[in-house]
């Protein structure tokens, strides 16, 4: 059942504050003949929309473009299968399926969820007046009374020749909602607006300007700009960080870059520069001197 379907559920949609997505206005808005986006699809409910679409890939019933939104999620994953919930329509929930084809090589696909960070957090400066910033590899922050809390993240999955990826946002989570005391949501950063159905045409057409410009580079980062976009929001740059890895080992040195192949570059105490990927890490803290 679709949101548009399911808005003559009373009870269901008792929370004013949250209305459900208006899926037939958002695919007008979106859905061009020359544009990225070539389907979108509103659930009340799912497992997750990540396992969905890569399903959905794998099968053959999903193409390039195709977005699917839940209204909530109760198996919603993020990196290392951790899990990510949230009250319905407190959030937006949502994947895509992206084709790079053969002129972007497989060794810069792993670009994709940082690319949709980057997309994200200008859509979101730009819509609901909210500075968010990136934290390596795939984390989504804002600022709430003075702390950087946790308001979304970003998985990105293999589906054969395609890639899925998730983005998952705190929108008008509520602070007695919050799993953990140190996440957050838009509203609490004091966004100007918190109505879902802009913010999620925000971020879609964002990613779709962003990703249009990376493929047609070839899946350069810098030649499209991607590269220094990322740098330029990214929180975890210029900080003394932890990078706690299998196997119980760590990695402690100062974050001053992330190389071409998006992986973050530490340098330690001996002197030596050491890039860490984003499959390589369990973990990235602050170094005790930053807590």
């Amino acid at each position: 059942m679709s949101s548009d379907d399911a808005r003559g559920h009373g009870g269901r949609w008792s929370d004013l504050d949250r209305p459900p997505l208006a899926a037939t206005a958002l695919r007008r808005a979106l859905l061009r003949p020359d544009g990225l986006w070539t389907s979108l699809d509103v659930v009340a409910r799912t497992g997750s929309t990540n396992s969905d679409l890569v399903a959905a890939a794998s099968a053959g019933t999903a193409r390039e473009g195709a977005v699917l939104v839940a209204e909530e999620q109760s198996a919603g994953r993020g990196r290392l299968d951790r899990t990510w919930s949230a009250p319905p329509r407190s959030g937006l929930f949502f994947s895509v399926l992206l084709t790079p084809g053969p002129g972007v090589p497989a060794e810069r696909w792993g670009w994709l969820p940082l690319l949709a960070g980057v997309a994200t957090a200008s859509a979101l400066a730009r819509t609901a007046g909210v500075d968010t910033a990136l934290k390596w590899p795939n984390d989504l922050l804002v600022t709430v009374d003075g702390q950087e809390r946790k308001a979304g993240g970003i998985l990105a999955e293999r589906a054969g020749d395609s890639v899925v990826v998730g983005i998952g946002l705190n929108v008008t989570l509520r602070a007695d909602e919050l799993p953990v005391p140190t996440a957050g949501s838009l509203a609490l950063a004091g966004a100007r607006g918190t109505d879902r159905d802009p913010l999620l045409r925000a971020v879609l057409r964002s990613l779709e300007e962003w990703y249009g410009a990376w493929r047609r580079a070839g899946g350069d980062p810098g030649a499209s700009r991607l590269r220094e976009a990322y740098a330029a929001g990214c929180a975890t740059l210029g900080r003394t960080v932890r990078a706690e890895l299998p196997g119980g080992r760590e990695l402690v040195g100062e974050a001053v870059a992330v190389d071409g192949d998006g992986r973050l570059v530490l340098a330690t105490g001996e002197g030596v520069q050491r890039p860490v990927g984003a499959g390589d890490i369990v973990h990235l803290r602050p170094a005790p001197s930053e807590e």
